[in-house]
């Protein structure tokens, strides 16, 4: 965080931020990979998508920025969407197994992702523009997903999984390009 004087609005939405993530990051961490990097994934990624819905209704007490708005609610109906498709495909997707060689392999790649996304999304710049604080958040959260995702589709996965993996990365590098702009535009 900066040493900027915060304002009581400030302060409240980090505080509830902050909540949101030592959440994620708890939930993140204690999963047990099994023999499915499937599994592993959906398991890890549920958390991770309810966090991003949890800090855009943050977001959406505060904001007045229509576009702002419009991306949050957008986070909002897609990160659902792909909540109730991964928990749809989970069962299937438990019996996709994996040999040990490739759970390590996955493992050590996806630990370094989310161990970097964990720390951006922590040490992100916190000012008195909630606007500007919580795209300086959501941009590396949205970044982890997507290498997380592009980590998973190296190895054999649920065929179910694929197309749910491939349309994470294709609306997170969306949403990663819209915040830029706005960021930009805004002069954050």
């Amino acid at each position: 965080m900066n040493k900027c004087r915060l304002s009581n609005n400030t302060r409240d939405y980090a505080k509830r931020y902050e909540c949101i993530l030592d959440k994620m990051i708890d939930q993140m961490t204690c999963v047990k990979m099994t023999n499915s990097i499937s599994a592993g994934f959906i398991t890890q990624m549920i958390p991770h998508h309810r966090a991003a819905i949890e800090m855009s209704k943050n977001l959406l007490c505060y904001t007045t920025n229509i576009p702002l708005q419009d991306i949050a609610l957008n986070i909002i109906s897609s990160q659902e969407k792909s909540i109730q498709n991964m928990t749809r495909a989970l069962p299937e997707c438990k019996a996709c197994i994996n040999n040990p060689r490739e759970i390590r392999c996955y493992t050590n790649e996806n630990n370094r992702i989310i161990s970097e996304m964990f720390r951006e999304m922590k040490s992100a710049c916190t000012d008195n523009s909630i606007d500007c604080n919580f795209m300086r958040e959501m941009i590396p959260h949205h970044r982890g997903a997507v290498r997380m995702s592009e980590n998973a589709l190296r190895f054999c996965l649920c065929p179910e999984l694929v197309p749910l993996l491939n349309e994470i990365i294709v609306s997170q590098k969306e949403g990663i390009k819209e915040m830029e702009c706005l960021l930009k535009k805004l002069d954050c």
